[in-house]
C-alpha cells in the first residue's frame, strides 16, 4: 500500500542529498551493495516496493544492481544533456540511480545501478 506524502519518512541530510538532490553515494560503501539475503527493497522515502532480491546480481560496480524492477515501481527519465537514464521511485519521484542496457551482465541485459541510501531492505 502506497503512503501519502504526509506519511513519508523524514530523511537525514545525506539521504536528502541523494534522494531529493539526485546525488550519488560513493562506490562500495552502500549498506546493500553485497546483500544476498532474500527479501524486498523499498523506497527509503515512501516505502513503496521497488525490487526483489531475486532480481539482484553482482555487477562489481560498487552499487546494488538489479536486472528488473517490480512492475510499475520505477520510472525512467532520459535527460537530453546526458546519455544516462535516471531511475526514480514511481510513487514519490525519489532518485534511485541510473539504468544501463546492453552490458550483458544477465539474460535481461539490464542493470539498475541503485544507491543503497535510496532504499530500505525488508528481509523475508
Amino acid at each position: 500500500m502506497k503512503k501519502l506524502k504526509e506519511e513519508w519518512n523524514q530523511l537525514n541530510t545525506e539521504e536528502q542529498r541523494v534522494i531529493i538532490g539526485k546525488g550519488t553515494e560513493r562506490a562500495f560503501v552502500g549498506e546493500y551493495t553485497d546483500t544476498r539475503l532474500p527479501g524486498i527493497y523499498v523506497c527509503r522515502q515512501c516505502e513503496s516496493e521497488l525490487y526483489t532480491s531475486d532480481d539482484k546480481f553482482s555487477s562489481r560496480c560498487g552499487w546494488p544492481s538489479f536486472d528488473d524492477e517490480i512492475k510499475g515501481a520505477v520510472k525512467r527519465i532520459r535527460h537530453s544533456n546526458d546519455n544516462r537514464i535516471e531511475i526514480v521511485c514511481s510513487n514519490c519521484d525519489g532518485h534511485l540511480g541510473h539504468v544501463f542496457e546492453g552490458e550483458r551482465f544477465t539474460e535481461k541485459n539490464t542493470r539498475h545501478c541503485v544507491n543503497s541510501i535510496s532504499m530500505k531492505f525488508i528481509e523475508k
